[in-house]
């Protein structure tokens, strides 16, 4: 291996002696070690020098640490930070974390922790220069702007029947699962009729209790109950001349219904506690995720507010059933977070994005939106990595829903270990990744095994289950035990009982 192809490390230090010991450590393992004595310095190195890990002082005279390791994030965004400091406390961690560090390490050094944190360093790069395979983004202007995202078949249709209704009057009932994106749809049918110039409010009916939602609505006079110390004008007359957007209308009491159906009607409303009827021009578009045409059959939704709603019907289709429009929503969220300066993620590697588009998104838009979310604070550069999505995601199965399926059990403890490696729910069987019932396999694994051996089977596979999580999170105790469902401290006894070499 020539100097050209060893992996580089660049240490950033004012302290000489530092830099000194860190050189002899880390070049006797075939690095290219460079170092630099200041944070101005440090980050013209980086910049040219594109190293894999900066091994990166915390108090130094001039620029300090977090302030260079913001630079560096622009000037080799794939470099792997660690933080160096002399006082290992809480706020230095979040610090470290929060500016992008890959980890941080306390003087004085151990020498076997710089060089296992090296290597895992550098594994973590590698994966990041494998994810420049990452999709480009695939969005226009025009899509940003709507915050409606979708090219597939399905949300095409949707796109026409929103044009198509945009222009008229008529009442649109929009049905869908929880996180479809309904009231997107709402405002986008606002913003394309001639009301997009008047008011537009939006009323979350299963969010308002019973005893107000009245007043929500239809507003109330002064003394109409206690605690209405004056007169407030509802939802409707707010929205006169504009549109208003009834969420969750399957929520909604019988006796409003009734209110509803009269303010539809008569165009006309009355205040909680009037008695004089008000006139109101306003649209009303209404959503739910739930079958109406049930309620109805059960006495609990009126038949006839029903068809004064449903003049106009859109159904907004299941993430699952448009798995092709996940490259796209992903790249909607990246760059809308980016926007509000709330990540350094830029892009999503393929790898995650195959998971991201086999998940059946029980939750819908708003729970890719939260995956992403989450990953994006956990992702170590700029590009989220399949290791940074949550285990449902990875594991292929919303959470709670196992699929069933016969354990195989092995013929010796020795091939336990290959046949069950369980990662916080999911196994891979015969080597093959898939999803299993964990107690049932577990049950008939020791009944079985226990009459042929005289090793303690439970150790076997909890050392093979320790051994894979540490090796998937990178020896990362902290996620580790979180995976495993167990403290770090409990996570640290039994790596020194197995005597596990990290």
């Amino acid at each position: 291996m020539t100097a050209n192809t060893l992996p580089t490390i660049l240490i950033i230090d004012d302290d000489t002696e530092i830099r000194y010991s860190l050189d002899r450590v880390l070049s006797s393992r075939q690095y290219r070690v460079i170092s630099a004595s200041s944070g101005e310095e440090g980050i013209v190195k980086a910049e040219s020098e594109s190293p894999e890990v900066v091994f990166l002082d915390n108090r130094m005279a001039g620029m300090g640490g977090i302030e260079t390791l913001q630079h560096l994030r622009t000037a080799a965004p794939h470099a792997m930070t660690i933080l160096m400091t002399a006082f290992g406390t809480t706020q230095t961690a979040i610090e470290a974390m929060k500016y992008g560090a890959f980890d941080y390490i306390v003087k004085p050094f151990d020498v076997k922790k710089v060089l296992s944190l090296t290597e895992r360093a550098i594994a973590a790069h590698t994966d990041l220069v494998k994810a420049k395979d990452a999709y480009t983004p695939l969005l226009n202007s025009d899509d940003y702007q709507e915050g409606i995202v979708g090219q597939s078949e399905p949300m095409q249709d949707v796109f026409k029947v929103i044009g198509q209704v945009a222009a008229s009057d008529v009442t649109v009932m929009i049905t869908g699962e929880s996180g479809t994106g309904k009231e997107l749809i709402a405002r986008a049918i606002w913003q394309h009729s001639h009301r997009s110039n008047r008011p537009y409010q939006a009323v979350n009916c299963a969010a308002i209790p019973e005893n107000l939602i009245e007043s929500e609505l239809f507003g109330h006079e002064k003394g109409s109950f206690t605690g209405a110390t004056q007169q407030r004008a509802g939802k409707f007359e707010l929205c006169h001349g504009g549109t208003l957007f009834l969420d969750e209308i399957g929520d909604m009491a019988l006796p409003t219904q009734t209110k509803i159906l009269r303010a539809l009607q008569e165009g006309e409303i009355q205040r909680v506690g009037g008695n004089e009827p008000i006139k109101v021009d306003v649209r009303v578009i209404a959503a739910t995720n739930k079958d109406l045409e049930k309620m109805i059959a059960e006495k609990e939704f009126r038949e006839d507010l029903y068809y004064r709603l449903n003049v106009m019907r859109i159904r907004l289709p299941a993430l699952r059933e448009r798995s092709e429009d996940i490259p796209a929503l992903v790249d909607f969220m990246i760059q809308r977070m980016q926007k509000k300066r709330k990540t350094r993620v830029r892009q999503v590697s393929s790898e995650a994005l195959t998971l991201l588009r086999r998940y059946p998104w029980p939750g819908n838009v708003r729970e890719l939106e939260n995956v992403i979310q989450r990953a994006a604070v956990i992702a170590k550069g700029d590009t989220i990595l399949n290791k940074d999505l949550p285990l449902e995601v990875t594991a292929g199965l919303p959470a709670g829903e196992p699929e069933k399926v016969e354990p195989v059990v092995p013929e010796s403890v020795e091939a336990a270990v290959p046949v069950v490696e369980v990662i916080g729910g999911t196994a891979a069987v015969s080597g093959v990744a898939t999803p299993v019932d964990l107690e049932g396999a577990f049950d008939l694994l020791f009944e079985q095994l226990r009459a042929k051996t005289s090793e303690n089977i439970l150790q076997v596979i909890e050392r093979a289950m320790i051994e894979r999580v540490l090796a998937e999170t990178g020896g990362n105790q902290v996620r580790a035990s979180t995976i495993l469902g167990i403290t770090r401290a409990t996570l640290r006894k039994r790596i020194d009982q197995f005597e596990m070499k990290l």
